[in-house]
């Protein structure tokens, strides 16, 4: 079940949002459909709620860096990482951000909205703000662009599935969250 896919993504946020989570999470998706995968990230200080990026890259490429103004999309776990880290977008990509207010872009592409952190809060769950946007960028994505991502819901959640095997409390709360953000999105219009 190969398939020709080229994807190069951006993750940005801060020290304790879980960006590496998700990347690995994307990463072993990739793994689980017979794709090719790179990633890297730069933590900073990450500890003290530096700056984290990761860059993942599926497909056919020889190495795991994405240049300035060639990556896919991007994923903002916070709203000041589209002004940090937009630089990496190529014209025509695509940003998903958490933020509460929509945001206009500073490139030549589309950047969508979820308030990620108040959905956490009514999920009780304020550690989920990085699997409700990966969820939200899952639908989105999914059915507004034309190239979709190398992955779908049902791919994360079986490695979820695979990872928390025998922490049920974890893989259950991560499940809600990330259905939280593909449902929300499946709810409203765009």
């Amino acid at each position: 079940m190969s398939r020709s896919v080229r994807q190069q993504i951006v993750i940005s946020g801060v020290g304790g949002q879980g960006i590496i989570f998700i990347t690995r999470l994307l990463a072993e998706a990739a793994i689980a459909n017979r794709l090719s995968v790179f990633t890297s990230e730069t933590h900073g200080m990450a500890q003290r709620g530096g700056t984290v990026i990761s860059h993942l890259k599926v497909g056919d490429f020889s190495s795991p860096l994405i240049r300035p103004f060639t990556a896919d999309a991007m994923l903002a776990l916070k709203a000041e990482g589209i002004v940090q880290h937009g630089f990496y977008l190529k014209p025509d990509s695509w940003a998903v951000v958490n933020s509460p207010k929509h945001i206009t872009p500073e490139f030549n592409g589309s950047v969508l909205t979820v308030d990620a952190d108040g959905m956490a809060q009514k999920i009780k769950d304020p550690k989920s703000v990085n699997l409700i946007l990966l969820g939200f960028a899952l639908a989105v994505v999914s059915k507004r662009y034309e190239s979709p991502f190398f992955c779908s819901l049902e791919d994360i959640k079986t490695v979820l599935e695979n990872q928390m095997v025998d922490k049920e409390k974890w893989l259950n709360a991560s499940l809600t969250a990330i259905e939280t953000g593909y449902n929300f999105r499946l709810k409203t219009k765009f």
